[in-house]
């Protein structure tokens, strides 16, 4: 018969909270140890679909740190995060941090994306060339500063023809553009890649050619990655491990995203696109301009297109600035 021991169950008691403690104090303490990356993204721009599949997948937590996401309205408010040191990291392009650079701050330059954009036409017209550019209205999202518009400008000169005199030429906002386009205002419009990816998907628009054909032009490679993720150089020589367990798990999350279709239904409210055709053109695109690693070619490339799009060549970001996922 088994004896009733009343005295001796508070101390069992202790004895199971102190053994539940030992089991779960290293759990508590490897999650609270984590370090936590920061970063600023637009909140329908289009890296944040690839960090919210690396969030929804837990990739951040299995290589070792915790993403944090903040999400702002414009691009202006978050460079203004990434300059002010309130987040680790954001997405711009090339251009930008090269400008950076020259002008004393160095960034490092983690690749996103090699799509630049295209020029798209209404159904049916017959510009198919840079040639056929001439005498045409083209609509030029990015401004005069923009990488599309430079490297169409660059492309054009080869051929022996001034589009700044030869065309008219017209700079809004992607939205109004992709508007001017349908109701007749332009011949032609150059735009960012997502512009052009919904556009298509709804209808009624073809590509003339793609920037990825004048890079080619420029005996460039076609898949450059224009497109980064930037950290303060300082930030990212003190917290290099960090730097490289993200550049892990983004891979990963581009390999998942490539390689499984279904992961694209969870992004699909972020993306806005409601229509099948603009999210199949959406989701397309964004896959085609995974980057490939950098390696001393790409990166030679990197700093030529920086060249012929007007940087000082006795200033060029160091090949040290760029880091390829692995």
């Amino acid at each position: 018969m088994m004896l009733s021991l009343p005295f001796l169950t508070p101390f069992v008691l202790r004895a199971r909270r102190a053994l539940l403690a030992l089991v779960l104090l290293p759990l508590w303490a490897q999650a609270q140890e984590l370090p936590v990356l920061t970063l600023s993204v637009l909140q329908f721009g289009t890296p944040h679909w690839e960090l919210e599949h690396l969030k929804r997948q837990g990739l951040d937590r299995a290589n070792g740190f915790e993403l944090k996401v903040r999400l702002v309205a414009d691009v202006p408010a978050s460079r203004l995060a990434l300059t002010s040191g309130s987040v680790d990291g954001a997405v711009s392009d090339l251009l930008w941090a090269q400008a950076r650079y020259q002008a004393g701050t160095a960034y490092r330059y983690v690749p996103f994306s090699s799509q630049i954009g295209e020029v798209l036409v209404p159904e049916g017209s017959a510009i198919r060339t840079l040639a056929d550019l001439r005498g045409k209205r083209i609509g030029v999202a990015g401004g005069p500063d923009g990488l599309g518009w430079q490297l169409l400008q660059h492309a054009a000169a080869q051929d022996g023809i001034d589009l700044s005199k030869r065309a008219t030429v017209q700079y809004a906002a992607p939205p109004l553009l992709s508007q001017a386009l349908r109701r007749g205002q332009v011949d032609a419009l150059l735009t960012f890649w997502h512009f052009s990816a919904r556009m298509r998907g709804e209808g009624g628009v073809q590509v003339a050619f793609s920037l990825d054909d004048l890079l080619r032009s420029l005996e460039l490679d076609p898949h450059l990655p224009v497109l980064g993720y930037l950290f303060s150089e300082s930030w990212a020589v003190e917290h290099e491990a960090l730097l490289q367990r993200f550049a892990m798990a983004l891979g990963q999350t581009k390999h998942e995203l490539a390689s499984e279709p279904a992961h694209w239904q969870a992004l699909r409210p972020l993306m806005r696109a409601d229509e099948d055709g603009v999210f199949a053109a959406l989701r397309d695109s964004f896959l085609a301009g995974i980057p490939q690693p950098l390696d001393e070619p790409r990166i030679a490339d990197l700093q030529r297109l920086l060249t012929l799009t007007g940087a000082d060549p006795a200033k060029l970001m160091p090949t040290a600035s760029f880091q390829s996922t692995p």
